[in-house]
């Protein structure tokens, strides 16, 4: 899914820098299904667990 506002808007939800998923920890997650999308790829990110995504990125063949 593709950020639909702010700096990133247009990049995947997966792609946003930590810097940015952390902002969100501290100042709030929006409600809704982008909140948690973006707290779950906070946590992925936070416990360096982004490769868990790789296969998803992989062409099949």
């Amino acid at each position: 899914m593709a950020m639909p506002f702010g700096k990133y808007k247009g990049r995947l939800i997966a792609d946003l820098p930590g810097h940015y998923l952390n902002w969100f920890a501290r100042d709030g997650f929006p409600k809704g299904e982008i909140g948690r999308l973006l707290q779950l790829m906070q946590e992925l990110d936070h416990n360096g667990l982004r490769p868990l995504l790789d296969p998803l990125r992989k062409p099949k063949s």
